[in-house]
């Protein structure tokens, strides 16, 4: 069962933007990875610190689906959830939806997020040492896996 949303602004900056005016795709995903990490800071840890005591979490696996583009100075916010976790894996949900919805910034809520919906997708990870071989976070981090299960579960 997916997590709640944790939601994020952003303003489109000029250098996000393409020569046709728009987002140029790839910042999407950029703007993925923040959902995640702002994810992430919301248990209470970051990567630097996950990373400092041994683990990586690579990405294995990109889904990206444009519906309708973003423009220069744009407010849009990152929507980012759990979608699916084991003690090995993880894979968010994200959504860019158009429109400021500070109002709403670290709120965790299981309602869908409002707004126009302009990009979709998800990424999955798995956890590795840094040998690069697979790992458990249960087993690893406990007290980390704790606070995903926590915030993926609310």
């Amino acid at each position: 069962m997916a997590s709640a949303w944790l939601l994020h602004p952003l303003r489109v900056r000029y250098q996000e933007c393409d020569q046709m005016g728009v987002v140029y795709h790839a910042n999407y995903v950029n703007w993925f990875e923040i959902g995640r990490t702002e994810w992430v800071r919301r248990i209470g840890c970051d990567y630097r610190e996950i990373e400092s005591k041994g683990l990586l979490l690579p990405l294995v696996k990109l889904d990206v689906n444009f519906v309708q583009p973003a423009r220069y100075d744009d407010w849009v916010t990152v929507c980012t959830r759990v979608a699916d976790k084991t003690a090995l894996r993880i894979e968010f949900e994200s959504r860019i939806m158009k429109g400021d919805l500070t109002e709403s910034v670290g709120r965790v809520s299981k309602e869908d997020p409002e707004g126009e919906l302009l990009v979709s997708g998800g990424t999955k990870h798995v956890w590795v040492n840094k040998q690069w071989k697979p790992v458990r976070l249960d087993r690893e981090l406990p007290e980390v896996w704790a606070a995903f299960k926590a915030l993926a579960e609310a």
